[in-house]
């Protein structure tokens, strides 16, 4: 016929069949293939399958939780595949993993990798598998795929034979209502094709939320249960409130233009001649913060420029000032932009979490602790700290978190230094933190290039994890 749209096909089988002229006959089948962790899983084995191969060849010592963090298996794995040998008899006790039937366990394992190797060639008929199998795998998202193929025939019915083709006549029947039909005079005389909500139709895939996004979502309801609550604020910021309000020296490198995005239109913005005067007084000598500053001469011209935002620290330091004898705990997520070569862990645009809490008492060990629990409620309990060194906060250290063995740094933070709060009005403790979201983003989806958050790639989307 030349349709390649089946909706038509079938459309326009089931009119013959409601004039008597045709008798339509239908066969379901369905077929099993592998979906996109199925394939993983065909190339490298299944989760249960890897960590039953480990725990076979660690000594009993080492087969703990840990034991299989320090293998190279990632959080998102250990969880469910611990859970997938425990269905099949593992049990923990006193922290190790032990089994009393190995061979039973085993048999199972088998069994499953034998069902996820026989569709590596290709599409099978359901048939020819054993049901709880495929159910078992249903359960198991992205591992296999079953598509529903329905056949139909026609075949005409003696009403059907009798005509002849010579007396068949082409009529253009309107299947849609469009604006620009209603808005001419041709709908008048028109035939409508009824409309059946019973004809086969294609399913739409759903929509969901962008995988940034959702993460985004997900930071922000930890932190609103934490008790904090969020600030957010302007992209385009003098240098003065993004640099010399954080102590950075304005011979800084990353002041410069191969650094940073300063504005033409607005090529400056008025900033208070109080806050350039205290600016300038930390900067010279240190004010009466006990500092000796950096020395020179403080340039408000520059601290004048107009630029577009290096981190969202900003949004707090303006917070303190506005409030500088108001106990608070804040945090914001937000765009920010650097001059940065466009590479697999580099984008001039991207995003930042940050975060403060300014009261009397804030320490150190206060800071540290809520840096733990925000990342142990997104999944990584194992979390260190080190010494670091920012140029606004003391003391600094850079915040790391245990994955697939390693430590892997993923912000810094400290206490702000007298420079920074002391000009704002404040006399109390800031603790504060900082970090980037794409390189959270990377590790909790497990990308290696973070280009691909951004890509405008649906499939890949799509297969990307809910978060």
């Amino acid at each position: 016929t030349g349709w390649s749209d089946q909706v038509h096909v079938a459309g326009a089988g089931t009119t013959l069949a409601e004039a008597g002229l045709v008798e339509i006959s239908e066969t379901a089948s369905r077929t099993v293939s592998l979906a996109g962790e199925g394939e993983k899983a065909a190339s490298s084995g299944l989760l249960e399958a890897r960590i039953w191969d480990w725990m076979q060849d660690a000594v009993a010592a080492d087969r703990t939780m840990q034991g299989l963090f320090a293998a190279g298996f990632e959080r998102h794995e250990a969880g469910p595949g611990v859970g997938l040998l425990k269905a099949l008899g593992v049990r923990v006790e006193s922290g190790s993993f032990v089994s009393d039937d190995d061979a039973s366990i085993a048999a199972a394992i088998a069994s499953r990798t034998s069902f996820i190797t026989s569709l590596a060639s290709g599409r099978q008929s359901e048939e020819s598998f054993d049901l709880d199998l495929i159910g078992h795998f249903r359960g198991r998202k992205g591992l296999i795929a079953i598509e529903e193929t329905t056949s139909r025939e026609w075949q005409l019915t003696k009403a059907g034979k009798a005509i002849k083709s010579n007396d068949l006549k082409d009529v253009e029947q309107i299947g849609q209502v469009t604006p620009e039909l209603l808005q001419g005079e041709d709908w008048k005389n028109a035939e409508f094709k009824p409309f059946d909500v019973n004809a086969p139709a294609p399913i739409p895939a759903g929509g969901r939320p962008h995988p940034m996004q959702a993460l985004i979502e997900r930071i922000r309801s930890v932190f609103l249960e934490m008790g904090f609550s969020e600030i957010e604020g302007d992209y385009v910021q003098s240098a003065g409130w993004n640099m010399d309000a954080l102590y950075i020296p304005q011979s800084n490198p990353a002041r410069t233009m191969q650094d940073t995005f300063y504005l033409t239109e607005p090529a400056s913005i008025d900033v208070e001649p109080t806050m350039l005067d205290l600016w300038a007084s930390v900067h010279e000598h240190g004010h009466d913060t006990g500092s000796r500053g950096w020395g020179g001469t403080f340039d408000r011209e520059e601290a004048c420029k107009a630029l577009l935002r290096t981190h969202t620290t900003v949004n707090t330091i303006r917070h303190i000032a506005q409030n500088p004898d108001v106990p608070c705990r804040v945090f914001g997520i937000g765009r920010v932009f650097r001059q940065e070569t466009i590479d697999r862990t580099h984008l001039p645009e991207f995003h930042q979490i940050e975060g403060i809490i300014h009261e009397p008492d804030a320490n150190l060990p206060m800071l540290i602790t809520t840096l733990k629990t925000f990342y142990a409620k997104m999944g990584y309990p194992d979390v260190r700290v080190r010494p670091a060194y920012f140029p606004y906060t003391e003391p600094s250290v850079e915040v790391e978190v245990l994955w697939r063995g390693e430590w892997l740094e993923l912000g810094g933070s400290g206490i702000f230094r007298p420079e920074v709060t002391e000009p704002l009005g404040s006399e109390w403790p800031v603790c504060a933190w900082g970090m980037g979201l794409e390189r959270l983003a990377m590790l909790i989806l497990g990308l290696d290039d973070i280009r691909e958050l951004y890509q405008p790639d649906l499939t890949r989307l799509q297969d990307m994890p809910i978060l």
